[in-house]
């Protein structure tokens, strides 16, 4: 027996919402009804696409080979109810926006909330790593992700160029340089992302192509979490410039090793850039 379109959708769904039951809420029908369609199509497969677990589902390789052409397919079907309904179509709906650090994000899904307020908008924050491989295996619309690889399967509008910078307290000593050096560091507690980071993996170079050995670390997870640990005083930390409004009582300093332009794009899979909801959310970027 040949898998059916409903199965292929549910399928597609439950992997993007993460649980069976909040595919079934986002599909209008019941669990059991999902939990039939998987199980049809695991049959006709003849193995396991989906793991169950407390923390949700997770594909197995053969599930992530049939996510790729399912999930494809609730674009394609997507992009047909579009045309269909017209605008109408952007009186409700949901996009799942990933990012590597919260700025420029949070300024573009702002613009988009203005425009269109009943979408749902969920942004996660994650690691480079995380957040590429994400967009790899299309587990999200749209991300927006600082030196982005390239990839014939997705599209990359530029976003912004910047540099990294020391972030610091105002009354820091270090607060009133013009610029420093990574050798300035050596004797500071120095607040880096866990493994995964873009930001870590540059620091890290940086540190090893000039000799410099950073001995007083504190590891945090999250760019909010890094930049409060600043504020209290912890330590200092290396970021994007301007990755944050929030200016009052910290200082940026250009780092002398680590002058380098990083690349920000907003990438999004080819098949899903022609969707309403996808489109819009681009248009936002000016």
């Amino acid at each position: 027996m040949r898998p059916n379109h409903h199965q292929f959708i549910a399928f597609a769904y439950v992997v993007r919402e993460g649980s069976f039951s909040a595919a079934a809420a986002r599909m209008g029908v019941t669990q059991s009804t999902i939990t039939q369609h998987i199980g049809n199509l695991e049959k006709t497969v003849g193995t396991l696409l989906l793991r169950r677990g407390r923390d949700g589902v997770e594909l197995t390789p053969t599930g992530q080979e049939f996510y790729d052409l399912a999930d494809r397919m609730v674009s394609l079907d997507v992009e047909v109810s579009e045309r269909l309904e017209g605008f109408n179509a952007m009186k409700n709906g949901r996009l799942n926006v990933i990012g590597n650090a919260p700025q420029p994000a949070l300024r573009i899904i702002a613009k988009f909330r203005q425009r269109f307020p009943n979408i749902q908008v969920n942004f996660g924050l994650h690691d480079w790593s995380t957040a590429t491989n994400m967009l790899r295996n299309r587990l999200a619309d749209v991300g927006l992700i600082t030196d982005a690889p390239v990839s014939d399967a997705w599209e990359r509008i530029h976003i912004e160029s910047a540099e990294y910078v020391l972030y610091c307290p105002n009354e820091h000593p270090l607060s009133a340089q013009a610029s420093v050096s990574l050798e300035d560091l050596k004797e500071e507690t120095v607040i880096i992302p866990e493994r995964g980071s873009l930001t870590r993996k540059l620091l890290e170079n940086a540190c090893r192509s000039h000799a410099i050995a950073l001995e007083r670390t504190v590891t945090m997870a999250t760019f909010p979490l890094m930049y409060e640990a600043v504020l209290q005083g912890i330590g200092v930390a290396v970021f994007l410039c301007n990755s944050s409004l929030i200016k009052k009582s910290v200082t940026e300093i250009p780092i002398r090793e680590m002058t380098q332009k990083h690349e920000t794009h907003l990438i999004a899979t080819k098949d899903r850039v022609g969707l309403k909801l996808i489109s819009e959310f681009i248009n936002s970027v000016n």
